[in-house]
């Protein structure tokens, strides 16, 4: 430290992070320690004095001296219960840095689930039985129907409490010695929905499971910070893989986190470890009740548990000697975060995994071009149970009306005959693509965002699928008056209603997965299990449908306007298109019936339908890989993207390219600045940074977002930086 600073007369002092959203307000702040806080460690969760009122605050690191005089430092008001692991304090100083955000921004994101709220131990009366209950179990004491019941739950389950027993008879139990009552802590745990069958016995492995295992184990062993990319087809035994390394992680005395793409496949992955592992398997996820996931978080951090399975947020999971992590569907887009910081839950995955020396494994049927150039590749290139991938048959669209080829409807018509089960992709929600008049032309759009309002025919609205914008369905034109609506294109709610009048039935039940129908806490779950549990039927989706899912009595799977991804201006959207109809291709087939996949398109020469259609994906990969080298796209570069945003029309666009002058990267290519749709009644601009010195770019960019002057020009117009935008 320099010779200038002061000494603090021994007392601590506490570099505290506030958590406030502001750019402008960088810390750490210094406050000094009072006598009774001489236990604050880095991670401390504190109240202190911050702007003229009390804020949140995080410590991440202490020191003996202030460059402050000691009168000027203010003390914690108090140290708040529970703290963060300091690899936790860590990383979230890294995405600042790395996703050119702040540090309090970043530690948001690693705080005990529903500490900001308050959210604290849920305590319960609870019954315990007493050794004279025991007896009294095998003696001859007289007891009631219901007592015996009572005291028969406390001797097999261990202590409940009032509630799921009964307050009246534990009452009269406990004046009779055979129960005790008192208040204790009672976790609140995530429901169990099972779905698909979980093992409880590992299977044996096929040749090419061992070899693929093989080196995984060794560096678990090892405690080696290695990476792998497991790349296999479609039911080739992923999933084995990922327990058998889970379960190498455990016998060496470390933990472990697996990561899903979809909070809806999180079930299925649950059952399947907990029936493996037991109770030391934890769920994180953002559907789970706040107490759920408050004491969920409790048990993580406090060692009971020491597995946490759950989509991008678990990659937070406050467990140590972290020995694996896996990332299942690594190609997911859905591990990008939107909010700020927009971070990138499997680049935060490996650089946890480097900085405990653990294993990071990723796994795929599609992986993404950069995993494929980059990661060491485990090959799982057959089905476990040794049948052939379903096939594929693309159906021409040009010139049909109907949503669905006439092959289609005879498919899923013979599914029904047969009893067996199919499900169908449209990743388009609602009924109609957007309502317009056939009179004067007129669109119905959202007032707020540059975007056509979709029809929702069972809500009776049009719905803004941006910001959520929502009005009744209208019945005629506002503009000319004519009552002559037209309605266009598709969604999952009009496939079902379809469905529904053509084949369904009791025997053959017509079920929806898209964010429209499992709104509802554990709908998901719910829905996935009763398909699970049909004996026929039809699973009809977004892409949820897709996702890792394990039907064995799928026989058909059926996508539709699978095209759809290709018209989006998207370096990305072939890989998209080929990623959505393999795996869905995947979920069927997996049984003894077989299966097949049908592909409708507009595009069937489409080169990324025509290599998913002869499940080729080391020739897609290659063709990818090479038409990006040539574009200078990812993993080749990195892209920086800003955007600029305001009410004020003219003020996105100014700040745009004032950042654009400000950014000074001679060896990198800046895009732009150019127009984005208006959102949320904001104005957009856009610029786009592509640049091969990834880590020069990020400085460069962040230094030139943080030194934006606070005036008249800036005020009310929002930056948000985005790095690798998915």
């Amino acid at each position: 430290m320099d010779d200038g600073l002061l000494s603090e007369r021994g007392a601590a002092i506490a570099r505290v992070e506030p958590l406030t959203r502001t750019r402008a307000v960088r810390g750490p702040f210094d406050y000094r320690l009072g006598p009774d806080q001489a236990g604050v460690a880095v991670g401390s969760l504190l109240s202190v004095p911050f702007g003229g009122r009390r804020t949140l605050g995080v410590v991440t690191s202490l020191a003996d001296r202030s460059e402050l005089a000691p009168g000027r430092l203010a003390e914690p008001h108090e140290v708040l219960a529970g703290a963060l692991p300091a690899d936790l304090v860590s990383l979230a100083e890294w995405m600042a840095r790395e996703y050119c955000s702040t540090a309090a921004r970043a530690l948001s994101l690693v705080l005990p689930p529903g500490f900001a709220g308050g959210v604290g131990r849920r305590l319960a009366l609870v019954g315990e039985l007493t050794d004279a209950g025991r007896a009294a179990l095998g003696g001859e004491e007289r007891l009631t129907a219901g007592q015996r019941e009572v005291l028969e739950r406390l001797d097999r389950d261990g202590p409940l409490s009032v509630a799921e027993l009964g307050s009246e008879r534990l009452r009269r139990l406990q004046g009779r010695g055979l129960v005790v009552l008192e208040r204790r802590v009672r976790a609140r745990r995530p429901a169990d929905h099972a779905v698909g069958e979980a093992t409880v016995i590992p299977p044996p492995l096929t040749a090419d499971q061992a070899a693929a295992l093989a080196p995984v184990l060794a560096a678990v062993g090892d405690g080696e910070a290695r990476r792998f990319l497991l790349h296999g087809v479609t039911g080739s035994g992923k999933t084995e893989i990922y327990l058998r390394a889970v379960a190498a992680a455990l016998e060496a005395g470390r933990s472990a986190i697996v990561l899903v793409p979809e909070i809806g496949l999180t079930p299925q992955a649950v059952g399947r470890f907990r029936a493996r592992f037991g109770d030391v398997v934890a769920v994180l996820h953002s559907a789970l009740g706040q107490g759920e996931r408050h004491d969920e978080w409790l048990r993580l951090a406090g060692g009971e548990a020491r597995v946490c399975v759950g989509p991008r947020s678990a990659v937070f999971a406050p467990l140590s000697e972290i020995g694996l992590i896996v990332i299942d569907e690594e190609h997911e887009s859905s591990y990008k975060h939107e909010g700020d910081p927009r971070y990138d839950a499997r680049a935060v995955a490996q650089h946890r995994a480097d900085a405990h020396g653990a294993v990071l494994l990723a796994g795929s049927a599609t992986p993404r071009p950069e995993s494929a150039g980059s990661l060491p590749r485990l090959r799982l290139p057959t089905r476990i149970d040794g049948r052939r991938l379903p096939g594929v048959q693309v159906l021409d669209m040009r010139g049909q009306h109907h949503p669905l080829h006439p092959e289609t409807r005879m498919a899923l018509a013979e599914v029904r005959r047969a009893g067996r089960k199919a499900i169908v992709l449209l990743n388009r929600r609602g009924w109609s693509n957007f309502l317009s008049c056939r009179s004067c032309g007129h669109v119905w759009m959202c007032p707020d965002c540059d975007v056509a309002l979709v029809l929702h025919r069972a809500s009776g609205t049009v719905t803004c699928h941006h910001c959520g914008y929502r009005r009744g369905a209208p019945q005629r034109c506002g503009k000319c008056g004519s009552t002559s609506v037209a309605r266009h294109g598709a969604g999952t709610e009009r496939i079902e209603h379809e469905l529904q009048a053509a084949l369904g039935d009791e025997g053959f039940p017509v079920f929806r997965l898209d964010a429209d129908s499992v709104a509802i806490k554990d709908r998901a779950a719910q829905t996935l299990a009763r398909f699970s549990a049909a004996r026929a039927g039809v699973l009809v989706g977004t892409q949820m449908v897709a996702k890792g899912h394990d039907f064995p009595d799928v026989t058909l799977g059926v996508v539709l306007d699978a095209d759809q991804t290709l018209r989006f201006p998207d370096f990305r959207a072939e890989e998209r298109t080929f990623a959505l109809i393999t795996q869905l291709a995947g979920r069927a087939g997996r049984g003894e019936g077989g299966g097949r996949v049908l592909v409708q398109t507009i595009a069937p020469d489409a080169r990324s339908i025509m290599f998913a259609a002869r499940h080729d994906s080391d020739g897609f990969l290659a063709d990818e890989l090479r038409r990006r080298e040539v574009l200078r796209y990812p993993p080749y570069a990195s892209l920086i993207r800003v955007v600029c945003s305001a009410v004020e029309a003219g003020a996105a666009p100014a700040l745009a390219d004032r950042l654009r002058r400000a950014i000074e990267l001679p060896t990198a290519q800046l895009l732009g600045p150019a127009p984005l749709f208006r959102l949320r009644g904001r104005e957009r601009s856009q610029l786009v940074v592509k640049a091969e010195d990834r880590a020069g770019a990020i400085a460069v960019v962040g230094a030139a977002v943080d030194a934006l002057p606070r005036d008249r020009d800036t005020r009310g117009v929002n930056v948000s930086v985005d790095v690798d935008p998915q």
